[in-house]
This record gives C-alpha cells, sequence and structure tokens, in this order.
C-alpha cells in the first residue's frame, strides 16, 4: 500500500507541476515576469480553461489525499521511539 501511495503522489505532483504551467497568466506577477503578460491568440477558449480548473482542483485533492494517506500508514507502520 505504501508503495501505492507513493507512486500516486509521484504521478499526482508531477501532473499537478503541468496543470499549473498550462494555466493562462491572469495579471502581473511572475507570470509577466517570464514574458506572460505578452497577450496572444493561441490561448484557449473559456470552456477549456475552465476544464483545465476542474482537472486542476481533482489533482490537487487526489494529491492532498494522497500525502494525507502515506503519512498516516507511515505513522502506524513507523517503529516506537
Amino acid at each position: 500500500m505504501v508503495t501505492f501511495l507513493s507512486l500516486l503522489l509521484t504521478i499526482t505532483s508531477i501532473l499537478m507541476i503541468v496543470l499549473v504551467l498550462l494555466h493562462k497568466g491572469k495579471g502581473g506577477g511572475l507570470s509577466t515576469m517570464f514574458g506572460g503578460g505578452v497577450s496572444s491568440s493561441l490561448g484557449g477558449s473559456a470552456v477549456v480553461e475552465k476544464n483545465l480548473d476542474r482537472l486542476t482542483i481533482v489533482c490537487g485533492l487526489v494529491w492532498i489525499t494522497s500525502i494525507i494517506a502515506l503519512g498516516l500508514l507511515l505513522k502506524e507502520t513507523a517503529p516506537a521511539v
């Protein structure tokens, strides 16, 4: 079970990084520092952005759940000091 949760955590961590980087910059800040302030017509539609938001939220929930489950499982199996 620990191996499965570790693998799930690794996959969702990489997926979270990719999903967050796919989001369109919403304004000033770090996104404009790296060229995100340039407006382009290559951005997706509002439907695509909404679906990307939903996918990011679901992936984040799976990520947080796997962290908590792995922590609880490792706490139970750790030897007492």
